[in-house]
């Protein structure tokens, strides 16, 4: 498509999910109600994983982001951007990814979405999350351990790719 294979641009964002009985690691998450993991995605334009960051739920979506951001800064060595909803807004947190990776910050507020503005590329992260909801096993986290829920993402990409290409 005339773009270099590197991207300049990332969509970040978390998903709580609910755990099942097996799960060990669990936190509560106390916005959305929720007992189980979260997990942190970093996409790219299209909607592909460009890093992935499993947590318990109690974990705000800022320090999942920046621990995302620090884990895979040398992959995101040539980023220039990186655009979050509303949950991601603050001085505090454009500093730490401006130090971490180099990149400005950009907010797609939800107020835009009400006066009429709408970013089409921060729905991008939320149809990744919907792709997994497709997979019968990640609807719900039923891993014991956080390393695995994050191969079974990867897994669960790996297998969507295969299956468009």
């Amino acid at each position: 498509m005339g773009r270099s294979a590197p991207t300049s641009f990332i969509i970040l964002d978390a998903q709580s999910v609910k755990n099942t009985e097996t799960a060990e690691n669990k936190g509560y998450d106390g916005g959305k109600k929720i007992s189980g993991i979260k997990r942190h995605l970093a996409v790219d334009i299209n909607g592909w994983p460009q890093a992935i960051h499993i947590t318990t739920a109690n974990v705000s979506e800022r320090d999942g982001a920046v621990a995302l951001l620090a884990l895979n800064s040398e992959q995101f060595r040539l980023v220039k951007r990186v655009m979050a909803d509303g949950g991601y807004t603050g001085e505090n947190f454009a500093g730490l990814v401006q130090s971490t990776i180099g990149a400005e910050m950009i907010i797609a507020k939800q107020s835009d979405l009400k006066h009429g503005r709408i970013t089409p590329q921060r729905w991008v992260v939320e149809r990744s999350f919907s792709w997994l909801d497709k997979c019968r096993r990640l609807w719900r986290n039923c891993e014991r351990y956080l390393q695995t829920s994050r191969i079974m993402v990867a897994l669960a990409f790996i297998r969507l790719l295969l299956k468009r290409y």
